[in-house]
């Protein structure tokens, strides 16, 4: 039994790792980076949107993650032993290039744009999982790189009071999702993405990343952004993605080598400003 375990009390490294996360998980959503980007306000929600636009919002934000989910179960465990660094600059750069185009053309691109950022994220999240010593050859580590969509700690869209759902809240929410979705996955394959299990993952896992993109959409949307704006909102969009992934894969790495229960009641424990 590791010596921690024995005294309640994780090694100092870790918390000060474990510290660094719950600041990222619980007080870094992307409006407010969008907002000291733009210099207004990003209170976007997709409820304020035209009936028409929230639609094609709708429609563009569940192709985005179907595609994504057909990413992560087909190539991401292609390379599952490599741990290098993370390449976060190169997807950072491709993806400004994209949101370029979307900034230039408007947001009626949204539906075509929408996609390569959310899979150009996807991978830039799995190179993290696997400097933090994730094994991509398992379906839920691959479904845990998807589940970073779900991750910011903006107010959740299905309720209505000032409640903030937390990093592990959201998880547990998830459980039974990840959980279905992954047996149904070894037992079936990848070819039916219809599948109830994946349908309710998807929807899930929608359900918190619209709200991020309807505020990634506003900002576009504001006259002066134009195509320079584009890129460096969508170059925030993946920063903003790959600072989750570090946290919630350093802290599924501290899960590994501590113990679930001890670091969640590290985590609990913790204040962060």
């Amino acid at each position: 039994m590791n010596d921690e375990l024995l005294s309640g009390a994780l090694p100092d490294e870790a918390t000060a790792e474990l510290r660094e996360a719950k600041r990222i998980l619980e007080h870094h959503g992307i409006a407010d980076r969008l907002t000291e980007l733009v210099g207004a306000p990003i209170t976007a929600s997709i409820k304020m949107l035209p009936d028409v636009a929230e639609k094609t919002l709708h429609t563009a934000i569940d192709h985005s993650l179907r595609v994504a989910l057909d990413v992560a179960l087909r190539t991401l465990g292609e390379h599952s032993v490599e741990s290098k660094k993370p390449r976060l600059l190169t997807h950072k750069l491709l993806a400004g290039i994209s949101g370029a185009a979307g900034g230039a053309l408007g947001g009626a691109t949204i539906a075509a744009e929408l996609p390569v950022s959310t899979v150009l994220i996807l991978r830039s999240v799995a190179d993290i999982a696997r400097s933090e010593g994730e094994d991509l050859s398992a379906v839920e580590a691959r479904l845990a790189c998807l589940q970073v969509f779900a991750l910011d700690p903006g107010k959740d869209s299905a309720i209505d009071d000032d409640t903030e759902i937390g990093y592990f809240a959201v998880r547990a929410a998830m459980a039974k999702q990840i959980r279905d979705a992954s047996q149904h996955i070894v037992k079936n394959g990848v070819a039916d993405k219809t599948a109830p299990a994946l349908v309710k993952l998807i929807s899930q896992i929608g359900k918190r990343f619209g709200v991020v993109v309807s505020e990634k959409l506003a900002a576009q949307a504001i006259p002066v952004i134009g195509a320079i704006g584009g890129a460096l909102i969508n170059s925030y969009f993946i920063d903003h993605y790959q600072d989750l992934a570090r946290a919630h894969f350093t802290i599924r790495r501290l899960e590994r080598d501590h113990g679930e229960a001890l670091v969640r009641e590290a985590y609990g424990s913790l204040t962060v400003r």
